[in-house]
């Protein structure tokens, strides 16, 4: 009995559910209200199921309808992600192109890449699509997207890395902070300092500890989140201090976030790397976006330099 259920008939249920009644039903189906009606008592006979009540020549949804529209609006929501996939194709007819990152770089690369990019290709539509570790690493694996930019190169199953720009790590400190009147800090100046970490899993944090344990130098750990930009926001917020990408700290720096940056003595280093996937079908829209992604890796770098010297040792 279950096969004899139409797309109809849920269509109808629906429409019903939605306008409130027969008659709105009818009108948003563009048909009479003794079709609907007629469809509505198929449609109960066939599940066997009281679906409304009649009350005064209105129909009144029942605990069942109202448990069955949730499924219905489970399908419909399927179907009409499969519409707007159809109109991003119809509408950006110069092409699409799907970007995988760590949140950072959502925040402090990808925007001023993305904008180089609409330049000259003002008609694709870009995903901007931030993941945190390993989660990244997964859906680049699974060739998910069209391009990649991490941290790492890591041992990627089916992805190609390449080095865009390697910079080193630096301090951020509470505006108005003791520390902030040196040029640069050494390892033996975080000493007993309340710090703000990424979690033990994070692979910068892993790399801070080593540091920390090799010189000897112990921190109280105050806080521990899971991205730069909230690392910098429990800075500023006087909780303690960091280790951060130059890229994040120079974007919050810029915005006048009450953070004070500093380079370090020693060396963290912190790399950008554009991360391919293998077996995806091949876009190109891709190598042109990386020529915009290298270029602002370049002027990133440049103004790591200006703000703070060093700069990149690898030029992108």
């Amino acid at each position: 009995m279950r096969s004899s259920l139409t797309h109809r008939h849920v269509e109808v249920f629906r429409a019903v559910m939605t306008a409130g009644s027969v008659t709105g039903a009818a009108a948003a189906l563009s048909t009479s209200q003794p079709t609907v009606s007629r469809e509505l008592s198929r449609m109960e006979s066939l599940l066997r199921l009281a679906l409304f009540d009649r009350v005064r020549g209105r129909l009144q949804p029942t605990a069942q309808a109202y448990a069955l529209f949730e499924e219905v609006q489970r399908s419909y929501a399927g179907l009409e992600r499969v519409a707007d996939t159809a109109l991003r194709l119809r509408q950006f007819t110069q092409g699409q192109l799907s970007l995988a990152c760590l949140p950072a770089f959502a925040h402090a690369l990808l925007p001023g890449a993305c904008a180089r990019f609409q330049v000259a290709h003002a008609g694709v539509s870009v995903s901007v699509n931030p993941y945190e570790s390993p989660l990244l690493e997964e859906r680049l694996a699974a060739q998910a997207h069209d391009l990649g930019v991490a941290e790492h190169d890591g041992a990627l199953a089916g992805a190609q890395a390449s080095l865009l720009l390697e910079l080193d790590e630096v301090a951020v400190l509470p505006a108005g902070h003791p520390l902030a009147a040196r040029r640069r800090l050494a390892a033996s100046d975080f000493a007993g300092q309340a710090f703000v970490s990424f979690h033990p899993r994070d692979r910068y944090r892993q790399r801070v500890d080593k540091v920390f344990a090799e010189a000897g130098v112990d921190r109280r750990l105050a806080v521990e989140t899971d991205n730069a930009v909230a690392v910098c926001a429990m800075v500023r917020h006087g909780l303690g201090l960091a280790i951060v990408n130059p890229l994040t700290a120079l974007a919050l720096a810029s915005e006048g976030a009450g953070i004070v940056v500093r380079p370090l003595a020693f060396h963290i280093p912190f790399r950008v790397f554009a991360v391919r996937p293998a077996h995806r079908p091949g876009n190109p829209l891709v190598a042109r976006f990386q020529v915009a992604l290298a270029a602002e890796c370049a002027a990133l770098g440049q103004a790591v330099a200006r703000a703070w010297g060093g700069g990149s040792r690898r030029p992108a």
